[in-house]
Parts: structure tokens; C-alpha cells; sequence
């Protein structure tokens, strides 16, 4: 059963974070967001969000902020030199403040957001008790989940990691950028394109952060995805029809892609299938079921997005 609580998120201006914030209001939520940007912090504000202005790697501007919420959602990753770094920060930063809660006898949730790329590519279905074998542009990041999750103590402190397949919806995140370049003429798949992407909408992901980050009895590994293991080939044709002129469809060798994305076009390359066993345990249920099959309604999120932008 899901309660209201004090929420505190990073990253509440990105991609995951934006939708996340749209979740969390619909359902009730009382939420304290982390923003470094002061023009967005006056939109979330204007929204009845509690803004605090601070940067991820600067723990004491956000601190007392996350010791005053009943749940510590994570999902701002800093793209920098230093973002492992900043990201370790940030999870020592949200488990201390958890650990005052827990001294004067509150109980806190920390949720992390991880990603399935930790899986490399599968070996048959990948529920969340698969084996890592991360792709080297996510290599830290079985280590800092292993944080998260060992920092849990029992209901004082409830911890959770979220792992989001490719996320789908808008005018950001990758498939946003396959449909920009098929409007724009000329896509570019990594490899052969036979590779099957685990994918997920943006709201249902949101959902399923609000899921755990609310309900008590939500702990451990969660993978969000909506199961229709599409060939990237296949979402590429799918965005390619509905495009008014028909793109060129560039496939690039993996060694080519690695010389201009570097480790990124491994983890494009990578060959998944992936099942959540566990978020569906808890009443998730994804509302959109493939990219291919919603093509239309993406480009008109996209176009709408990119309009209000």
C-alpha cells in the first residue's frame, strides 16, 4: 500500500527526474527537489515543489534538505570527468542522512537508479537476480548499487536500485535522438541492428519509481521494462515509416562506432533481453508495451516537447 511521503530527488530537472516529479504530484507526494538552475527552479516552485539550490557534488547544499524526507530518490548523474566520483558523494551523502533519520527513529527509503546495461548482453531472459556483466561504460556502477543496497537495515532503513531499460517518451533519451535523426534524414545503427534493446515509456518508469519509493514493503533490485524485445533494426524501420521523406539508414561496424562514441557504442551494441519479475510484484505494470508499435504517438510527444522547450 503506498502512503504519502516527504520526497527528496535529485536530478529532477533531467529526463528520469522530470517525469518522475510529474508521477510523484499526480499521486500526492510532497516533494523537495535538488536544482542548480534558478529559472527551473522557479518552474518546479511555481508547481508547489519544495527547490533547493545546490550542486550534487557539494553535499552540504543538500544534506539537511534530504535528512528532513521520509524518501531519498537518486537519479542525477553529473557528465563529467568526475561523475563516478560525484555520484559516490551523493550516495554517501543520502545513506548519512538516512542514518541520522534512523538515530531519532525515522524510518527512510533511499531509491538509486542504476541501468540494464550492468547486465551486458544476456544470456537467455534477465530477471533481477542475473548476473552482472556490465559493459565497460557502467562498470562502477555494480559497486554503487552493492552501496545502496548494503546500507539497508531492515525498516529503518529500506533501500531499492532501479534499473531503467532505454527509455522511450518526449523529446530526450536515445530514442528521442533516432527519431531527430530520421526527421533530419540519416540514421545511424551500431552494428547490424540485430541486436534486441530492452526499452521502457518515460510515465511508466515514473510509476514505477513512485511504487517504491512509497510502498514499505519495496526493497532490492527492480528492472523496468516493457518486455517486447525489439531488434534495434525494427524500431529504426518503425520510425522510418512514419517519417515524411524516408531516411538513409547508416549501419556503422563496431569498431568504427567505437572510434567516434567510444565505450558508448558498446552499450548501443548490446543484445538484451530482460525481464521484471520483481517490479511486476509489486503492481507494476507497464501502459505502453514496444516503440515500434507507438511510433505516431512518440514523434507527436517529441514535437510537443520540442515546442515547449
Amino acid at each position: 500500500m503506498n502512503v504519502q511521503k516527504r520526497v527528496f530527488l535529485t536530478g529532477s530537472t533531467g529526463y528520469i527526474g522530470s517525469a518522475i516529479v510529474d508521477a510523484l504530484l499526480r499521486a500526492g507526494q510532497q516533494v523537495t527537489a535538488l536544482v542548480r538552475d534558478p529559472a527551473k527552479a522557479e518552474r518546479l516552485s511555481n508547481r508547489g515543489i519544495e527547490c533547493v539550490a545546490g550542486e550534487l557534488g557539494s553535499p552540504r547544499s543538500y544534506a539537511k534538505a534530504a535528512e528532513a524526507c521520509d524518501a531519498l530518490v537518486h537519479t542525477a548523474f553529473e557528465r563529467s570527468k568526475r561523475g563516478q566520483e560525484v555520484d559516490r558523494l551523493a550516495i554517501d551523502t543520502l545513506v548519512e542522512a538516512a542514518r541520522r533519520r534512523a538515530s531519532q527513529g525515522q524510518a527512510t527509503a533511499i531509491v538509486y537508479t542504476s541501468g540494464v546495461w550492468v547486465l551486458g548482453s544476456t544470456q537467455g531472459q534477465a530477471t533481477e537476480d542475473a548476473p552482472l556483466r556490465p559493459t565497460p561504460l557502467v562498470a562502477w556502477r555494480p559497486d554503487h548499487e552493492q552501496l545502496i543496497l548494503d546500507a539497508a537495515t531492515g525498516a529503518a532503513i529500506r533501500t531499492a536500485v532501479i534499473r531503467p531499460a532505454v527509455v522511450y517518451g518526449g523529446a530526450r533519451g536515445i530514442v528521442a535522438d533516432l527519431l531527430k535523426d530520421a526527421l533530419n534524414g540519416l540514421v545511424r545503427i551500431v552494428g547490424d541492428g540485430q541486436n534486441r534493446w530492452p526499452c521502457v515509456y518515460d510515465r511508466d518508469l515514473a510509476d514505477l519509481y513512485v511504487r517504491v519509493a512509497t510502498n514499505p514493503e519495496a526493497s532490492g533490485v527492480f528492472h523496468a521494462n516493457d518486455e517486447a524485445d525489439e531488434r534495434v533494426s525494427d524500431i529504426v524501420e518503425a520510425i522510418a515509416r512514419h517519417a515524411k521523406m524516408r531516411p538513409d539508414v547508416r549501419y556503422m561496424p563496431l569498431e568504427e562506432a567505437r572510434a567516434k562514441m567510444g565505450p558508448y557504442a558498446d552499450a548501443l551494441a548490446l543484445d538484451q533481453i530482460v525481464r521484471s519479475p520483481r517490479a511486476r510484484a509489486i503492481g507494476w505494470a507497464p501502459t505502453l508495451h514496444s516503440v515500434s508499435g507507438n511510433v505516431a504517438r512518440l514523434l507527436e510527444e517529441f514535437r510537443a516537447a520540442r515546442e515547449a522547450a
